[in-house]
């Protein structure tokens, strides 16, 4: 065999293939298993995942030497390492990250609290040895010509960080910054999420590369891969997705068979593609606050490496900046402007049409939306567009345009509104009419709202529209 240095082996650690371990109790008797998560940590060390006290740590308790044999998942060659067991860790940063991804698992698929990481058993790794003529006798390692390069990571930080300086409004710069990613790094398939009022959910506000546009799905606070990134401040890659999710299940069903059923939960759908092989998401922070998470997946199992983690933060944070930075700039130009007047003495008259200027009337087509007032929540034609603070303003200028005819409204109105419950500060009002557009594109494109200034904008209507209040959905 020949020998390797552990740190040239960090790809076969990414979950994509399995590791199998071989330990012996004090007598000898053998026993071979399956580990769910192995975590490289350095040249010498790696850690285990342990989730339950089953039989490969008891033997490692009684016999402390090891056997792990392991692949490289894009050539397909096979190792084996000497291990030896050093310690187990209950606490602390190795075990928070390891435990992180298992919890990402585990919220997917109905098992929090039941499928969780009890410890990380870090290891010295005493040898490491390529199998030789594991796949054809006498064949080399397979060559990684086909692997496409990267532009260097400097001129692209250079590249995405100058469109994000250049941006006019948040929605110029997510859209910017998503784009670049996609050009210059074959980042295809991202989004970005950010809270919403309560703080308990993320709400998908750009995105790119998807059949339909995903803007307005939602994620849970310490729920799923985005939930855990939001709530713990801290990145997750997570390769090989989908043979995690199989082992996830896997254990459910175990738990199922045992009549665990009351302790378990709705598995979770992933947002983004149904077929994610592999998925990174980050945090957006300024300073200590959470402004958002941005996430990439791919169909790729090696398409997030470990390089991504570091640059992408970097420039997850620059967005970060730029968003609160466009933030800052909207508060102090809407308190300087007065708000625009409903039109005085307007009759009350049905819903028709405003001036239309770049879409047609379909004057024979009438849209009915209907606003939940238990959920603050809004359907069009009996499916479902958008709800909280989004749904507020859209009831609101619905209603004024019903009531007056009125199509002009300035974001510093939205502000001094009490009824659509924004906070005083950092109220994330122009994410919110981001979202509310795109929804209406979506769902509904007779329905438009329309920037005409910096902190104003107009509705327009392509055909009537009919409101009606209910309080229950």
């Amino acid at each position: 065999m020949t020998q390797v240095r552990l740190e040239q082996l960090v790809r076969c650690f990414e979950g994509i293939t399995p590791c199998a371990i071989a330990t012996a109790s004090a007598d000898g008797t053998p026993n071979i298993t399956y580990l769910s998560q192995v975590q490289y940590i350095d040249s010498t060390h790696i850690a285990l995942s342990r989730q339950f006290f089953n039989k490969t740590q008891q033997n490692l308790a009684a016999n402390p030497r090891a056997s792990l044999q392991f692949y490289d998942p894009l050539t397909f060659n096979a190792y084996h390492a000497l291990i030896r067991f050093d310690h187990s860790e209950t606490s602390g940063p190795l075990f928070d990250a390891m435990s992180a991804r298992i919890q990402v698992i585990a919220t997917h698929t109905g098992m929090a609290g039941i499928f969780r990481l009890i410890g990380a058993d870090v290891c010295e790794v005493l040898s490491v040895e390529r199998v030789e003529e594991f796949l054809i006798p006498g064949a080399d390692t397979v060559r990684l010509s086909h692997v496409p390069g990267v532009m260097t990571e400097l001129r692209g930080l250079q590249l995405v960080s100058d469109r994000i300086n250049r941006a006019r409004d948040l929605d110029d710069l997510l859209t910017s910054a998503l784009s670049a990613l996609d050009e210059l790094f074959g980042l295809h398939h991202s989004m970005v999420l950010l809270p919403d009022e309560s703080g308990q959910r993320l709400v998908t506000i750009a995105s790119r590369g998807y059949g339909e546009s995903g803007v307005g799905a939602e994620a849970q606070l310490g729920t799923g891969l985005i939930g855990t990134v939001a709530a713990t401040h801290k990145l997750l890659r997570v390769s090989g997705l989908g043979q995690e999710l199989r082992y996830g299940r896997a254990i459910r069903e175990r738990v199922r068979d045992q009549g665990g059923d009351a302790q378990l939960t709705p598995e979770i759908p992933l947002p983004g593609l149904p077929d994610a092989a592999s998925q990174l998401a980050l945090p957006m922070l300024v300073g200590d606050e959470l402004i958002g998470v941005i996430v990439f997946e791919s169909q790729s199992n090696l398409a997030m490496r470990l390089w991504h983690e570091s640059f992408l933060q970097i420039l997850a944070n620059q967005i970060a900046i730029g968003l609160d930075r466009l933030r800052q700039q909207e508060d102090e130009e809407s308190s300087s402007q007065p708000p625009v007047p409903a039109p005085s003495g307007a009759a009350l008259a049905p819903a028709r049409a405003a001036p239309i200027s770049s879409f047609q009337v379909s004057s024979d087509k009438v849209r009915k939306f209907q606003f939940f007032r238990n959920d603050d929540c809004v359907f069009v034609d009996g499916e479902y567009l958008v709800r909280n603070v989004p749904g507020k303003i859209l009831w609101k200028i619905l209603n004024e345009h019903q009531r007056g005819a009125r199509t002009q409204f300035t974001n510093r109105e939205l502000r001094l509104d009490p009824t659509l419950g924004l906070p005083p500060i950092k109220d994330n009002l122009e994410s919110r009419l981001i979202l509310l557009r795109k929804r209406l594109l979506e769902k509904c494109p007779e329905v438009r709202l329309v920037p005409t200034q910096r902190g104003r904008f107009a509705l327009e209507l392509g055909c009537p529209v009919e409101l009606t209040e209910r309080d229950h959905s």
